[in-house]
């Protein structure tokens, strides 16, 4: 284990981390808030301390897979630790450990909250709640190997570590230039939708925060009725194509990009992301009907909700445990499907359902034909056998993961529904549940055990359920 530069990568982590904090404390400034010097002072102390972990370079600078794990997985706890301390120093989230819940939530793109009245937080809370989701959405570790100097040659593996997905590539040659291509797709969509926010009306604070919440696909709002504050089929439809965009692959928007539309189009992912949500938001408009003045009004809450949902969003237009059970149960199983892999969308990936159905379906050709060979095939190459094997891995810890923290939680005796719907909403960093976690209600009422239970989920989660558990394992230490 090379720790040296796992604590030098900390450090600069740390470094960000402080500088990013410069934001709040400037939004706090415009708005005459006390809360900017409590950013001020954490980004100060951490920047020191990140300053004196990363002060001295390694000599061996080389990052294999289990550095990658370690720094991806400390990154993150770290990341969350310091960002929570300007909530609870200044008292507006007197809990350490509800400000804890709310920064993890917000960096891991979850986007669910302790907050009984969201409105009532100062500027600067505001603003850092909502621009953590757009640090975590790309990754706080990718921004680091796009722009601070290389650590390593092999920091691929800090990328699939903390990129979302089975599969993770590169663009181009060079990682670093990757990582830089990445985000500035990110930036560009992401300045995007502020501007034709704007331009329907919203104001640019507004505007800008909500940009944050769809690109990272976290979800928290800014208000206490999250979006249907608004009320705006224009702001609805804007929201929902950019929260379809974020769920989609970023090699695939490049490609868009760079005008080679047909290697974009012939993506097998990206055909079935699409399909489901055209499915699932025919069904639920028709299924909903009933409820609303007419089947266009019908399309607009279902649309918003299914992209919200399957994308892990978690932005709310209508308070959909009102619906009736068939779209309430559509919208559940949207919430462990997620979106494509490589995007900023959480859950457990369209990619990893079409590999493994594409699996046991050749498996039952094999039992009726024990002497042919049956390859599978996914976005027009082979699969290996180690990537079914990875997949199969990941779909047993995701479950382990799921019912221990279930156990956990129902010590607390709340409704099974309440209970469930908690663990499956933190786990595939969705945002609101159903019962008294929906999109009515918060997490508030919790116990603290719980949260802290929920909170690891969130970074389980959005991490891949390996790197946050590979640290427990006692291999991973030996020399």
């Amino acid at each position: 284990m090379n720790k040296k530069v796992i604590l030098y990568t900390l450090g600069n982590m740390l470094k960000i981390e402080g500088l990013l904090m410069l934001l709040p404390a400037l939004t706090g400034l415009i708005y005459h808030e006390f809360a900017s010097v409590y950013y001020l002072a954490v980004g100060v102390f951490i920047s020191i301390i990140g300053y004196f972990m990363s002060y001295k370079k390694p000599k061996n600078k080389k990052i294999y897979a289990k550095e990658g794990f370690v720094i991806v997985a400390f990154s993150w706890i770290c990341l969350s630790i310091f960002g929570a301390l300007p909530f609870w120093l200044s008292g507006e989230i007197p809990s350490y450990i509800d400000a804890l819940f709310e920064i993890v939530s917000g960096f891991t793109t979850t986007g669910s909250s302790i907050l009984n009245d969201i409105e009532s937080l100062s500027h600067a809370h505001l603003f850092w709640r909502s621009f953590s989701h757009w640090i975590g959405g790309m990754g706080i570790l990718v921004f680091v190997v796009a722009f601070l100097p290389d650590v390593s040659g092999s920091t691929l593996h800090i990328l699939k570590a903390e990129m979302p997905g089975p599969i993770v590539g590169k663009l181009v040659s060079k990682v670093k230039v990757t990582s830089r291509l990445l985000y500035k797709i990110y930036a560009v969509l992401t300045i995007m939708e502020v501007i034709l926010l704007m331009f329907g009306g919203m104001p640019f604070f507004d505007s800008l925060l909500n940009a944050f919440g769809t690109a990272g696909t976290g979800g928290f709002a800014i208000k206490n009725a999250s979006i249907a504050y608004y009320n705006s089929a224009y702001f609805d439809m804007i929201i929902t194509i950019f929260m379809i965009l974020f769920g989609i692959n970023f090699n695939i928007i490049y490609f868009i990009v760079i005008k080679k539309y047909a290697m974009a189009f012939k993506s097998e992912e990206v055909r079935w992301y699409l399909a489901i949500i055209a499915c699932a938001t025919l069904v639920i408009s028709l299924n909903i009907m009933q409820l609303y003045p007419s089947l266009i009004d019908a399309f607009r809450y279902a649309v918003f909700q299914v992209a919200s949902i399957i994308t892990t969003t978690g932005f709310v237009t209508a308070d959909y445990e009102q619906w009736p059970l068939l779209s309430q149960i559509i919208l559940f199983l949207l919430m462990f499907l997620g979106a494509c892999a490589g995007s900023t969308g959480g859950g457990i990936k369209v990619s990893r359902f079409m590999i493994s159905i594409k699996g046991a379906l050749a498996e039952m050709k094999h039992m009726i034909h024990p002497h042919s060979v049956h390859s599978i095939k996914f976005e027009g190459n082979h699969i290996e056998k180690s990537v079914l094997e990875n997949i199969h891995t990941y779909f047993m810890l995701y479950v382990m993961v799921f019912c221990i923290s279930l156990l956990v939680i129902s010590l607390q005796n709340i409704d099974f529904t309440s209970a469930f719907s908690a663990v499956a909403t933190c786990i595939s960093n969705v945002g609101p549940g159903f019962g008294i976690v929906g999109p009515t209600g918060n997490f508030s009422s919790l116990s603290d055990l719980s949260k802290l239970v929920l909170s690891f989920d969130m970074l389980a989660g959005r991490l891949e359920i390996f790197p946050i558990l590979m640290i427990f394992s006692k291999s991973l230490w030996k020399r």
